[in-house]
Order: C-alpha cells, then structure tokens, then sequence
C-alpha cells in the first residue's frame, strides 16, 4: 500500500479541529447514498431492458447485500489501514460501478449491470459506509449518537443531490426526454448518466479520503472525564468481544430490529418516484408529474438525512431503547394510515412518507451507538459490520416484496394506490415484530464480558485498532 494512504500519515497532531472530520464523512457519503435515486431512472432502465420491475430491482438488492457482506469481510482491513486507504478503496470500487453499469447499459448487457453497479459498487458501498462512521466515533466518544448521526447522515442525502442533477443530465444526453412531461430517457441518456457519475463521484470521495485524519494515541476532548459519565440503563462499562457478540440474544434481537426497520423503509424508498404518482393516477394520468416526482424523491432524502442527525442525536438523552420504540411503534402507524388514507391528499401522502423516512435514517444512525451501549467499545467496529448483514438481508427482502406484488397488481405506468396496500400492511407486520424484538432487549449476560486483563493485553498489541473500533 503507498505510503501516503497508511495511518501513519493521518494522525492528526496537537490541537487539531475535531470538526474538520465531518466534511471528510460527508464527501463520502454523500456519493455513495447515490444509492438511494435508483429511483429516478428505473423506469428507464425497464423500458430499455425491456424487463420487470422485480428484474431491475434486483441490481439495487445485489448492491445492498455487498455492502453488508464486504462491511462484515472488510471491517478488520479498515480498522487495520485507517480510514484514507478505506476511503479511496471505497472511491475505486464505486467509481468503477458506474463505468461496468453504463458498459452494460450501452451494450444492453443487463447482467453487466448486476455486476458493475451491484457487485463492484456494493463493495464500494461497504467499505465507504463504515470507514467514516468508525473514525468520528472516535472523535466524539463524549456523543457517540451525535457521531454516527453525523457520520451516516450524508448517506441518507445523497439523493437529495442526485436525483435533480440526474434528471438534469439525462436532458442532456437525450433531447427528447422531458422531466416535466413524464417521458422516459433512452438507455443512451441513463449510460451516460452512470458515466458522469462515476467519474464525478471519484473525484469528491479521494477528495474526502485526503482530508480525513485519526487521533493520536491516548487523544480525548477537552474536559471530558469517561469516569464521569452518567450511567444510562442498558449501557455498560464493560467490553464484549465481537466473536462472542454474535453468540448473545442481544445481538440477533438487534439485528432484528435493524432488518424490519429498513425492510419496511427501503420498499419505499426504492419505489419512491413512481409510487407517488401512482397513488393520484386516475386512468392512463397521474396528477403528479414526473419532475414533482423526483422533488418528492428529494425530499424524502432530505427527510432521511435530518432524521440520521436529528434522531440519532436525540437518542444521546432518552436511550437507544426507547428511539427504537419510537421508530417502529410510531412508525407502525404510520404505515397504516399510509396505506388507508395516502391517497386522499397530497400532502398528506407526503408528510406519512417523509416522518417514515425519517424513522429509517436513524435507525441507522442510532444502531452503532446502540451496539457500543451493549457490548462496550472494544470491538465495537467489528460487532457493527456484521450487524450490517440485516441491511443486506432488507436489500433482498424490501425491494422484492415490493416489486413482487406490484408485478401481480399490474404494469407499471398503469398502477392505482389500491395496487400497493398488500405490501404496504407487510411492512406494518414487519415493524410490529422489530418493535417487540426492541422490547426484549436488556443488558449483556456478565459471562460474555472480557476479561479485564485479556482486554488490557490485547488494548496494547494494537492500541489503534482498539480506539477506532
């Protein structure tokens, strides 16, 4: 590995701004939470392909389970090499994603895209997600929930940026497509798109990958005391390892958890665009047109992205237990009127989806503050790329579920909001079993615990990886 990618190059010296990391974070995240505008030119994509829904929905599913799977494969390495040479690797595999994904496109070759975008750009998506989020939690121990909020945060609204600029770019490339119009680009217009994006995509995540530093060995924020700290239910001062981790209940209730919350919140998300307009479509017309349909694309990212921050954060004063309560209860019933009475106003559908939006970003950002609070900070990195495995289990499931009963209700372009309630009350099943998951949570049995001098011995062979984790 070059010199000027190892960690030893990125120890940030004495007196350092804390602050300077999170638009390191951010260059990443923002890039690949691209991820979540699929949206945007999937129509496009089953129209060129001549497919269905369910076929291209699995290049989206393909990627989400590579980034659970190299998050659970890779976490070591990152730990190990520090998070520039995590963060240009994450560039590289993104990057060249795009390029297999717009080859595939222009050569209607659909498997290339399975590939390219699915299988290369899921690693990027995996390595990219997690080399961040470890970095600022050792940056902010003092406000862990503020830390992964602000870390994961930019992956919720990347589609916020993505989906104006790609609309705007598939004008470009087509002539004839009209955003405005409902209009469908050409495969020439969406390979294109996926060429720019790949190249501009790079130049941002090396750029975040230049700026990002460590601290050094021993560093904590000024005035605070760990030994300080109140004492919350459910958090321990203690450390589990993360080989025993995946042995507790608390682990896979957990993992639970996570799964139905972004199971039902990736049906969505995934299917955003469309679904809107087919929600107030009245014969062959919607009354949403298809640039309002990328705006409200827009907002639920952005929606996404503040709930990452804002939820997260909030979990800092009344627990991770009860923000999941929260998630899942609340957001329970916010799916039923979801799907009884969404179709009623405009407004209406688009605040139920954007408050469920929100839920679904901070799960995300909640869940490694929440592993920390369980099983302590020893390992903590490790314990969180395996919990990522539900998130790739959800990138199967939400999307599959959703596609699948759609393909039975109809063509797409002919769809009704009657069409969705079948997979929307799935999604209400689902939360009510992660919020009963979330109820039997409680604090880590004393025999999984490490032993205090194994865990002092193994904090000196590798000082570094145990502070990042």
């Amino acid at each position: 590995m070059p010199s000027i990618l190892s960690r030893e190059r990125i120890v940030a010296r004495p007196g350092f701004n804390r602050w300077l990391i999170p638009p390191a974070a951010l260059a990443v995240h923002l890039c690949i939470g691209q991820a979540y505008a699929t949206s945007v030119y999937k129509s496009a994509l089953v129209a060129h392909f001549d497919t269905s829904l369910t076929a291209i929905g699995v290049i989206f599913s393909i990627a989400i389970v590579m980034l659970g799977l190299s998050a659970a494969v890779f976490g070591t390495w990152v730990d190990k090499n520090g998070p520039r040479a995590a963060m240009f690797t994450a560039a590289c595999f993104w990057a060249a994603g795009f390029l297999v994904g717009s080859l595939g496109i222009a050569t209607e070759q659909l498997w290339l895209l399975y590939f390219g975008y699915g299988f290369l750009g899921g690693i990027g998506l995996g390595i990219g997600y997690i080399s961040p989020v470890s970095t600022l939690i050792k940056w902010f121990p003092d406000r862990p929930g503020l830390a992964t909020g602000m870390a994961i945060m930019g992956f919720g609204g990347g589609a916020l940026i993505a989906s104006p600029i790609s609309r705007q770019l598939m004008s470009l490339y087509d002539p004839s497509y009209d955003g405005t119009a409902g209009t469908t680009p050409d495969g020439g217009a969406v390979a294109g798109l996926f060429l720019t994006l790949g190249i501009v995509y790079f130049c941002f995540m090396v750029f975040g990958s230049a700026i990002v530093r460590v601290p050094a060995e021993g560093w904590r924020p000024e005035g605070w005391d760990p030994s300080t700290v109140k004492q919350k239910a459910l958090v321990t001062t203690e450390n589990v390892s993360a080989r025993n981790a995946v042995k507790t209940p608390q682990f896979w209730l957990l993992w639970t958890v996570l799964f139905c919350n972004v199971t039902a919140g990736i049906g969505i998300l995934e299917q955003a665009a469309p679904m809107i307009q087919d929600f107030f479509r009245t014969g062959e017309t919607s009354a949403i047109a298809a640039s309002a349909a990328a705006g409200f694309v827009g907002v639920l990212s952005l929606f996404n992205m503040a709930g990452r921050f804002v939820w997260s954060s909030t979990s800092d004063y009344i627990g991770r237990k009860n923000i999941y309560m929260v998630y899942l209860g609340v957001g329970l019933l916010l799916y039923v009127a979801l799907a009884t009475l969404g179709s009623s106003a405009t407004w209406l559908f688009v605040v139920l989806a954007a408050i469920i939006l929100s839920f679904y970003g901070g799960g995300f950002a909640t869940i490694p503050a929440y592993l920390r609070d369980l099983f302590g900070t020893y390992q903590v990195g490790a314990i969180h790329g395996r919990l990522l495995t539900a998130w790739s289990a959800a990138g199967v499931a939400g999307p599959l579920i959703v596609n699948g009963v759609l393909d039975t209700q109809g063509t797409p372009g002919q769809l009704v909001a009657g069409d969705y309630r079948p997979a929307l009350f799935i999604m209400v099943g689902l939360l009510a079993v992660g919020f009963l998951a979330n109820l039997m949570v409680k604090p880590v049995d004393d025999r999984w615990h490490e032993p205090k001098k194994a865990e002092a011995a193994s904090t000196a062979r590798t000082p570094e990886r145990s502070a990042a984790r």
